[in-house]
């Protein structure tokens, strides 16, 4: 079998700065995917848990390896298992195309779809939320 899987560029470079602003991030998915664990390594992604439907181990992990606590952890979900994480952590993010439920279960839901742009606004709101979005503008000369 041949996998092919499509990124957001737009949605990588965000990854990176979160990265190099030394906000860790990281990937929960029920499927194993090459190609996601080759994109999330490009992206500088800390935590690629992948196989599994239970999220709630790799979310325990993910605090207990963090060292914070939940509520200073955000995750984004689209589908029913991504619920009980969402209710987990301190700001729970859904995509604009993520299952009603998810979004009522969001604290914010991006305007963008997931893989249009949806994780590009989150990271967006992250740095701003940190303090590093001005530094950004500045090093791209954006006005």
């Amino acid at each position: 079998m041949v996998e092919t899987k499509g990124f957001n560029a737009q949605d990588g470079i965000s990854l990176q700065w979160l990265h190099w602003h030394g906000i860790d991030t990281g990937v929960i998915s029920g499927r194993l995917s090459p190609a996601t664990t080759e994109r999330a390594t490009q992206v500088g992604m800390k935590y690629i848990y992948q196989g599994q439907i239970e999220k709630i181990p790799f979310f325990e992990e993910i605090v207990a390896k963090s060292g914070l606590e939940r509520d200073q952890i955000a995750f984004a979900g689209d589908d029913f298992t991504d619920i009980v994480i969402m209710r987990r952590a301190g700001l729970a993010l859904a995509p604009a195309n993520a299952r009603p439920q998810v979004k009522r279960a969001a604290h914010h839901v991006t305007k963008a779809s997931g893989g249009a742009g949806a994780v590009r606004e989150m990271a967006e709101l992250l740095l701003q939320a940190q303090g590093h979005w001005a530094a950004i503008l500045k090093k791209y000369e954006v006005d």
